[in-house]
């Protein structure tokens, strides 16, 4: 009790440090690694590119620079220890306050299923959780499902997924990664002697759905080289998993394979799904030896989904409605001539998502770049809309496992709102908070405030910012601004709540998002003008966003930060080569940056599934373009911003010889004395740590980083 009461005047004292003097960092003079360079050309369409950093790629091949490939990594993070020294307190600090605002001992909200109540708990100290369940009341007796805490003891990463119960209640099905490169294997629990049945499958994509004869599994098969989802198979409990049927093959690789079985339980489904088409097979879970039939073939650059009611089949599509439309057919007429609307095609409004309930039908919407939830109801024909108020907030549907009822859950946050869950009586329009994330050390959303703006990219088209900072922030140019995007694959960046980010607030930051093209964040449209040929928007549309903050002084290039991920690391790369000079600081984590010679790679894993992402560089035209925007292939003799990039040796999504190999052609080229540091995570892949403290680390490294550049690291 005593420690915890002095962690809350910590975070009493931290939260009134709105202002901090400024003393710049002393950046060690010490050597940077370099990276050898060896000859290796690429020829394609007539051109001819010097690649002398390729050699990276073998520790992913096993080839004989493997080992040359790890001591350069090493020598990265031993540069970046050594250059970043000086902020190991404050790392610690950051890491410790933002530890003291979680809530360690804490449980989920419950959800009902056939007969049971479903949560997770955690335990103070603990960095995973129990996975538990309670019978017909939750005042019965606990039963632990999953003891991840104990599971996960002696690995350097551990995740559960997939996890779901048979139709009896007496098996559980759940899958596993140790390695962080998305391989599960797949595990049966017996629940009622708590011991594992000899059933382990290997090399799935980490979930699978059970039949309802409670002993037949489905699950999606992965290719160990490229990780692609290949096939579906059929495993029955007892036997052994090499005469496991196939009864799926996906032969396109531009595809994503999937299994999966209705919230009514009545089918069980295999979708196939690529950028622009989308596939589902169905069988009768009752009959897990048919064979599945299609529910309507392929179509060039349809995609659809479906939704099975009591009396017919509901499909989200996108034939003849750019914006996606609702659409129904009778349930023994599927083909897609008997489809006919039910929600027709806005082109102001995207309908993406759809949950069908015994009277009710809850639609997901996106509207001027905000989430409504909409409201049908089936017995009388009304309908509403569940109301929110804030600028920018992201509204979402929760678990709602249960067909027969009158109560949706759905999720709230915003940029100052703290993730909520809510029980909305869909008939009497009555909601009910059931729980809201508790930010310990004491937190007020009205000591924050929340704005959205809106920049104009150069082809005059207006692009969304939602920012946050604390009150008091003063808009002369001077304050320092992290500013955030992703921009790819049609995903959109809602203003969501963050405790960590409160440690940049409270030292007078402010946080912003770009609501860039590229994302669905204003309908379909706005993703298609940031892909393939469109790329290039998602780029100036962000730092038209940067420009923007700059002129309206809630900073200035001295001040301003850019951050993204993955796709939106090729984003950082991006900008960092095309507007240098607007960002003193750039981080770059899991960066995609060497798009052409990845998208050429078809044995690097997920490469086949993103050609109508980003295209395919066997195509010249594609080639081309693809190359003028690459960071990789953009490297120049000019002056960079100050950069932290940061990979995963075991990544599956952006292999770590990326960004090592952008970060060394940067060392070799740029002509500025500006920080750049390269981390690699020996342990972890793509998203990091899988802890629920350990990731603390990296957020404290990123935002020490910042805070360095600023000169506020007491």
């Amino acid at each position: 009790m005593r420690n915890s009461l002095l962690l809350i005047s910590i975070l009493a004292i931290a939260c009134q440090q709105t202002t901090m003097t400024s003393t710049p960092y002393p950046w060690p003079d010490i050597q940077a690694p370099v990276a050898p360079q060896k000859e290796h050309l690429r020829i394609i369409h007539a051109d001819t590119t010097p690649d002398p950093y390729y050699w990276m790629i073998d520790y992913f091949k096993k080839g004989p620079d493997s080992n040359t490939v790890i001591n350069y990594l090493k020598q990265e993070n031993a540069y970046l220890d050594s250059m970043m020294a000086g902020t190991n307190t404050l790392q610690q600090n950051l890491f410790t306050e933002m530890k003291a605002r979680i809530k360690e001992k804490d449980e989920s909200v419950p959800v009902f299923k056939n007969g049971y109540y479903y949560y997770t708990r955690t335990e103070e100290g603990k960095q995973y959780y129990k996975y538990c369940r309670k019978k017909e009341s939750l005042n019965a007796p606990e039963e632990i499902l999953l003891d991840v805490d104990a599971m996960a003891q002696g690995y350097a990463y551990y995740d559960v997924s997939g996890t779901t119960v048979s139709d009896d209640n007496k098996l559980l099905l759940f899958a596993v990664d140790t390695v962080s490169r998305r391989q599960y294997t797949l595990y049966v629990k017996n629940l009622e002697t708590g011991t594992l049945l000899p059933d382990v499958i290997h090399q799935t994509a980490g979930y699978g759905v059970w039949a309802a004869d409670n002993k037949t599994i489905f699950y999606t098969s992965n290719n160990p080289i490229t990780l692609l989802s290949e096939k579906i198979k059929r495993h029955s409990l007892n036997k052994p998993t090499e005469a496991d049927a196939t009864v799926y093959e996906e032969k396109d690789k531009s595809n994503y394979i999937g299994v999966g079985r209705s919230k009514d339980g009545r089918y069980i489904f295999i979708g196939s799904q690529a950028t622009l088409s989308s596939e589902f097979r169905m069988i009768e879970a009752s009959q897990p030896n048919a064979a599945f039939t299609v529910f309507a073939p392929r179509m060039p650059k349809v995609l659809y989904s479906v939704i099975p009611m009591q009396d017919k089949f509901l499909i989200r599509t996108n034939k003849d409605a750019q914006n996606f439309k609702l659409m129904e057919c009778p349930l023994n007429n599927t083909n897609a001539s008997q489809w006919k609307d039910l929600i027709p095609h806005r082109p102001d409004v995207l309908l993406e998502n759809a949950d069908a309930f015994k009277n009710f039908l809850v639609i997901t919407e996106r509207k001027n770049g905000l989430v409504q939830l909409r409201i049908q109801n089936l017995t009388n024909n009304s309908e509403h809309y569940i109301q929110f108020n804030e600028p920018a907030y992201l509204a979402y549907l929760e678990a709602n496992p249960e067909y027969n009822t009158d109560t949706l859950r759905y999720g709230y946050t915003s940029l100052t709102t703290p993730g909520s869950t809510y029980a909305y009586n869909m008939d009497s329009r009555v909601k009910t908070l059931l729980k809201q994330q508790e930010v310990l050390g004491g937190y007020n959303p009205n000591d924050y405030t929340t704005e959205r703006l809106f920049a104009t990219a150069p082809d005059g088209v207006k692009v969304p910012i939602s920012i946050v900072y604390k009150k008091g922030f003063k808009k002369d140019g001077q304050a320092p601004l992290l500013l955030y995007a992703y921009g790819s694959y049609g995903y959109s960046m809602d203003a969501t709540f963050s405790s960590t980010r409160l440690s940049l607030l409270n030292r007078g930051f402010a946080f912003a998002i770009a609501h860039i093209r590229g994302g669905e964040d204003l309908g379909r449209a706005w993703y298609e003008d940031g892909k393939m040929m469109k790329k290039k928007n998602s780029f100036t549309d962000f730092i038209a966003c940067g420009q923007y903050l700059v002129n309206e002084k809630y900073t200035s290039p001295a001040h301003l930060y850019a951050n993204g991920g993955s796709a939106g690391g090729l984003l950082m790369g991006a900008i960092a080569t095309i507007a240098p000079t607007l960002w003193n600081g750039v981080i770059a984590d899991v960066p995609f940056v060497d798009v052409v010679n990845t998208m050429l790679d078809e044995t690097i894993p997920l490469t086949t599934n993103e050609f109508d992402e980003w295209g395919n560089p066997k195509n010249k035209e594609a080639y081309e373009y693809m190359k003028s925007y690459s960071p990789y292939e953009n490297v120049k003799a000019q002056q960079y911003p100050n950069m932290l990039v940061t990979t995963g040796l075991h990544d599956s999504q952006v292999q770590y010889f990326e960004p090592a190999k952008w970060v060394a052609k940067l060392r070799a080229t740029k002509t500025d004395k500006n920080v750049l540091l390269l981390k690699t995570n020996m342990d972890y892949g793509h998203g990091g740590a899988s802890g629920r403290f350990d990731y603390l680390k990296e957020v404290a490294l990123m935002y020490a980083f910042i805070l360095a550049l600023e000169g506020r690291v007491q």
